[in-house]
């Protein structure tokens, strides 16, 4: 059975524009991605939000884990706050299947997000979660929270990013989609 590591932020102290925080909404997103993998013969594992993200990392890497998926919303540097809008998933340069997740996650993710032509993979060395996971891995930035249409567009989609995240994951591992 194929296993993916769900690891929701763990940045409680990232608010959402209109209310409620990072940590919060990625962990409703994480919840409502397990009927679907659980529906499509998808084991997974997740970090808890009382974890540091080296503990969460580290929980990942002790699980026999064949691929992580670490789930954000974005925010703009505090000059341009609220002025940004899109999804940004994120790989390792060099981790050949770590691209191949990214851009599967952006092909199903143009489908939910309401602005398609702003979904981007982009490679990075520079987060952990991407950098330091044994198994291949992404990051995805679901848009932007700190703008008041998208950070209400997450708010308003927490089951259809879920889907589309679990879709992803399915289609990665070559299994069906399968809806709860």
């Amino acid at each position: 059975m194929p296993k993916v590591y769900l690891s929701p932020s763990l940045q409680e102290f990232n608010p959402y524009v209109d209310g409620g925080n990072e940590e919060y909404y990625m962990n409703l997103i994480a919840d409502a991605m397990e009927p679907y993998l659980k529906a499509s013969g998808i084991d997974f594992e997740r970090n808890n939000p009382e974890m540091t993200l080296s503990q969460a990392i580290t929980d990942s890497n002790r699980g026999n884990n064949e691929l992580h998926l670490a789930i954000h919303s974005n925010a703009a540097p505090p000059a341009t706050a609220g002025q940004y809008r899109g999804a940004d998933i994120y790989y390792y340069p060099t981790s050949t299947n770590g691209r191949r997740f990214a851009d599967i996650i952006k092909g199903n993710y143009e489908n939910t997000y309401y602005l398609p032509n702003e979904v981007e993979t982009i490679p990075t060395t520079s987060l952990a979660e991407v950098r330091r996971t044994s198994a291949p891995a992404a990051l995805i930035e679901v848009a932007y929270h700190d703008n008041p249409t998208d950070a209400q567009w997450i708010r308003d989609n927490i089951n259809n990013i879920a889907e589309s995240l679990s879709k992803s994951v399915a289609d990665y591992f070559g299994v069906p989609f399968v809806k709860p």
